[in-house]
């Protein structure tokens, strides 16, 4: 078998993943408001929706209806509220399904990567597909990663299924930047009461007993879902919410974290083998 030969992104300072173990935990709303965030502290940062099966970054980004442009050689990612943005939404009508084996949804993703204009970009943060199945361990394996994030709601179901998506980082050895709970509490937009509807505090005690730093527990508010919905993140439309607020401290550590001498700088790495 031949030495792998690596292809290397230049110019693109960090890639972090944003992983959850299931669907339906918010992971994509948090990798958009962890991306706008980012940019909202002067960094350039781009986001790669690895969702091939469920593309949502381009609406939640407020850029539904645009195309990319190309050169014939590469791609030139859209670009709204400061971040730079490649999905397969921009690709199939938003209400097609996109039926492809793995092998197919790995090659779509390479190229994402390595035929798309990114550079120069302090964080490139990856939307993981939810679970933890081939393309994401593909993935993991592939791209070299500052780290990880894992999304979870406090629901002791979803908690279980976060610890898979920490043990499949974990294999591969991608660092794990810490966790967010979602929907930690709903806050109602009458008389302001919070209310656990998830439980309290699952992924904080996650966090603590598996050594992990907790990053955020975003409430469920209205305006995240508003906000979601019209393409302008929460971070943007409604700064002063408690979403946002966790959003950026989450945003605000990250950064820290990654961009301390000691990191280890990213890249892409992507490894081909031939026969």
């Amino acid at each position: 078998m031949a030495t792998p030969s690596k292809v290397h992104l230049e110019n693109v300072s960090h890639i972090i993943a944003v992983g959850s173990g299931k669907g339906g935990v918010g992971k994509s709303t948090t990798a958009v408001n962890l991306a706008v965030a980012l940019a909202v502290q002067g960094l350039k940062v781009g986001l790669l929706d690895a969702d091939i099966y469920g593309p949502s970054q381009p609406r939640m980004l407020g850029v539904k209806d645009a195309q990319p442009e190309s050169d014939g050689t590469a791609i030139t990612p859209v670009v709204n509220h400061g971040v730079k943005l490649m999905s397969m939404g921009f690709l199939v009508e938003e209400t097609t399904p996109t039926v492809w084996r793995g092998p197919m949804v790995q090659s779509a993703l390479m190229q994402m990567l390595r035929q798309v204009q990114w550079a120069p970009l302090d964080v490139l943060v990856v939307d993981m597909p939810p679970g933890t199945g081939d393309t994401q361990l593909s993935l993991t394996q592939q791209v070299a990663l500052s780290g990880a994030i894992i999304v979870s709601t406090p629901q002791d179901i979803a908690l279980i299924d976060a610890r898979k998506g920490l043990e499949m980082f974990k294999k591969v050895n991608v660092p794990i930047l810490g966790l967010v709970e979602n929907m930690s509490t709903f806050c109602c937009p009458n008389c302001q009461h919070e209310s656990p509807i998830f439980g309290r505090h699952g992924t904080r005690e996650m966090a603590k007993e598996l050594g992990y730093t907790l990053l955020a527990e975003v409430p469920l508010e209205m305006p995240v879902r508003e906000h979601t919905d019209a393409g302008t993140p929460v971070v943007i439309a409604a700064p002063d919410s408690k979403a946002a607020t966790a959003y950026r401290a989450m945003a605000k550590q990250v950064w820290e974290t990654v961009n301390t001498p000691a990191a280890k700088p990213a890249g892409v790495r992507i490894v081909m083998e031939s026969n």
